[in-house]
This record gives C-alpha cells, sequence and structure tokens, in this order.
C-alpha cells in the first residue's frame, strides 16, 4: 500500500487536525445500517472546510511590494491636491531608495503645484541622473523651467521631449500644449498654432490648448478666427468649472468685430462669475455705448469710478455715455474731469468735441479737434476737415 504525503503549513495546527479528520472520513468505509447519506454528506463537509483551508493559505496573487503600494497611495494623494501629504510618502519612499527616479518625478510635479520651481528642478536633475533620457523627467523639466519663466531652458527641456517621444513613438497632449504656450510666448505664432493643433490631435477634448489657439488668432488680430477657437474652448470644457478668461476674450474680439451686443453678453457671464473689476466694467460699458445703451454704460462705470477714482477713462466714456442721452452739461463736467486727470488724452478731446459740436459750440469743437491732432489721435484730422475747414 502507497503512502501519500501532504506537507503541512508549519504552526498551522486548525490545518493539521481538519486533515486528520478528512483522511479518516475518506479512508472510512461504512458499516452496515449505517446512513449512507449521512455519511457522503460529512465527507462532503469535510472536503469543502479543507478545500477553504488550502486557499486560505495560498499567498494574494496580486499583491503589490509595500514600496510600490506606498508609490501608488502618495500619486493619489497628489493627483486630488493633497500635495504635501502626497509629499511626505514619496520622501520617506526616496529616503529607502535613493534611485528612485519615479518617486522624484512625482515629488517635482507636486513642488511645482506648489510652485516651488526651485526645489522640483533639483528633483527633476535627481531623475535625470538615475534615468537619464527619460521622456517623462525632460517634459517636466520642460514645464517646470516654462512656469519658472526660464523660458530658453524650458525650450532646451521640451525639445529633449519631443525628440524622445518620436524615438519612442509617445503621443503626449500635454508636450504639445506647453511647445504651443513657449512658441507664443516668443510671438512664433504660426509654430504656436502647429502646436496646439498637435495638442488637440492626440486629445480632442483639450480645451485649454483651444483657448490658447483663441489667444494667438487674438494676437494676430485675427478675431474672427479667435472667435471661432473660443466657442470650441467654451463648448468643450467642464460646465461645473468654467475659464471665465475665455469669456472676457470672446467679449473683447466680438468688440473688435462690432458685434456689440454679443460682446455685452459674453461680459455679463464674465463679470458675474469674476465680480469688481473695474476694467471689464469699463470695458462692458464701451461695448454698452456702441450698443446704444447708454443708460447702461453710465451705470457700468459708477461702478467703476466707486472701484478706482483716479481713471480718466472711465469719466471719459461716462461722458460720452451722458452725451449719448443728451445731458451735455453732464458729459462736460466727466470729460473735463478725465483731461484733468490725464492732460494729454487725445481721445478725450475728441470725445469732448464731438459733445460741444452736439451743443451748438462749433468753435469749441473744432479747438478740441487741434488738441487731439497735435496729441496724435488719428481720427481728429479727418474731422477737422469734414467740419472745420
Amino acid at each position: 500500500m502507497s503512502t501519500t504525503v501532504i506537507i503541512v503549513p508549519i504552526g498551522n495546527i486548525s490545518f493539521y487536525i481538519c486533515l486528520k479528520i478528512l483522511k479518516c472520513i475518506v479512508f472510512f468505509k461504512p458499516k452496515s445500517g449505517m446512513d449512507l447519506r449521512l455519511y457522503k454528506y460529512l465527507r462532503i463537509c469535510l472536503l469543502f472546510v479543507f478545500i477553504s483551508k488550502i486557499n486560505a493559505q495560498q499567498p494574494a496573487k496580486d499583491s503589490l511590494p509595500p514600496s510600490e503600494e506606498q508609490f501608488i497611495k502618495a500619486s493619489k494623494l497628489i493627483d486630488s491636491a493633497r500635495y504635501k501629504e502626497g509629499l511626505i510618502i514619496l520622501k520617506k519612499l526616496i529616503k529607502a531608495s535613493p534611485s528612485n527616479w519615479a518617486a522624484y518625478n512625482k515629488s517635482a510635479f507636486a513642488k511645482m503645484k506648489l510652485k516651488d520651481f526651485k526645489e522640483a528642478a533639483k528633483d527633476l536633475d535627481k531623475a535625470e541622473y538615475f534615468q537619464a533620457m527619460n521622456f517623462e523627467t525632460s517634459k517636466l523639466k520642460g514645464i517646470n523651467f516654462y512656469l519658472w519663466e526660464n523660458f530658453k531652458e524650458s525650450k532646451i527641456a521640451l525639445d529633449t521631449a519631443l525628440s524622445i517621444s518620436k524615438i519612442e513613438k509617445i503621443d503626449d497632449a500635454e508636450l504639445h500644449y506647453y511647445r504651443a504656450l513657449l512658441m507664443f510666448k516668443g510671438k512664433s505664432f504660426k509654430t504656436a498654432l502647429e502646436a496646439c493643433e498637435s495638442a488637440i490631435e492626440f486629445n480632442p477634448k483639450y480645451w485649454e490648448a483651444m483657448k490658447v489657439k483663441g489667444e494667438i488668432r487674438f494676437a494676430m488680430k485675427d478675431y474672427n478666427y479667435a472667435i471661432k477657437e473660443l466657442n470650441e474652448a467654451i463648448k468643450t470644457m467642464p460646465a461645473t468649472q468654467p475659464d471665465y478668461s475665455c469669456y472676457q476674450l470672446r467679449a473683447k474680439s466680438k468688440f473688435e468685430v462690432k458685434d456689440f451686443k454679443g460682446a455685452v453678453t459674453d461680459w455679463n457671464v464674465y463679470i458675474e462669475g469674476v465680480p469688481g473689476e473695474e476694467p471689464s466694467l469699463i470695458s462692458r460699458g464701451a461695448a454698452k455705448i456702441n450698443s446704444n445703451d447708454n443708460s447702461g454704460a453710465i451705470a457700468d462705470l459708477d461702478e467703476a469710478i466707486k472701484l478706482n477714482n483716479k481713471n480718466p477713462i472711465s469719466y471719459c466714456y461716462r461722458g460720452v455715455a451722458k452725451g449719448g442721452n443728451k445731458n451735455f452739461t453732464e458729459a462736460l463736467k466727466d470729460i473735463n474731469y478725465a483731461i484733468k486727470l490725464k492732460f494729454d488724452y487725445g481721445g478725450a478731446y475728441l470725445n469732448r468735441a464731438a459733445i460741444k459740436m452736439a451743443s451748438k459750440d462749433k468753435r469749441g469743437a473744432c479747438e478740441d479737434l487741434e488738441k487731439a491732432d497735435s496729441l496724435g489721435d488719428e481720427m481728429a484730422i479727418k474731422l477737422i476737415q469734414q467740419y472745420c475747414k
């Protein structure tokens, strides 16, 4: 008779007892008169317990090394904007394993978010020392230098990351987005647009790149295309976290193409989201003047003057709006005060000339036009030739 040897886990007496009972049940032959159904039931129960015990002794197949689990935990904290908590874990990981270049990368990313660009650069240098020509390190270095406003070093790092991405066939939208920002900063508009296109190609929902395209088009004075790009950005951005600066730039673009009502609508959204800004109130006031909503413009400019009562533009525009409502006396008071605040304000002289002309003071109007012309206002000479010759 052959003997079966079964290895029992060390120190597990319950397993041994279970095994002995199972052996008795399996090899025990039932005597006559014994309930066979009870016998079979006991065998099945013991077999089930034995298998369960065996499975309990098996190590988890998907368990990770403690260091990797800690790295994942730190990454989740950082991805949740809990940067300082994540850095505490990463510091311990790096202390235990000084060549952990991935931990240095993640640490640098967290420090970038905390605007500690100097320390982030140190971490990235260490990551590069332990893992040279690594795409993620080079990309992060480029981004860190850009945010640190060291544009020369940013270009070197981003160019390196681009070369690695071509060799390793890595499609990374963020790399091209920061290349676009860098090119835009250097006024290389065409190259910047191409980089934006690459970013959007790799991530069709990359609304930030669409926004940058709008900014580039605006800088190129291609306002209709700027509006088109910003339309896409606004449509794609998360509705729960809108970037109001897209509405701000679209309002400015619409003003330039003389869509004044559209500009007012966008300024409404922007001012609701970002209240209490003097420049936006002045800009919406200007759009309302051009939409013949002079009373609405006066209300905006009143608010702007409450925020800053030394800005000549607010008084000049409010004077224009009051003139539009045929309140010439009050209009002249505002523009006179604008000129008092800024004696070389050519636009104020031009607008005061218009109000004087409307109130039948042709001589005073022509004198103001001459002054505006001497200050370099381009429209003044045309009005002089039309009304003062």
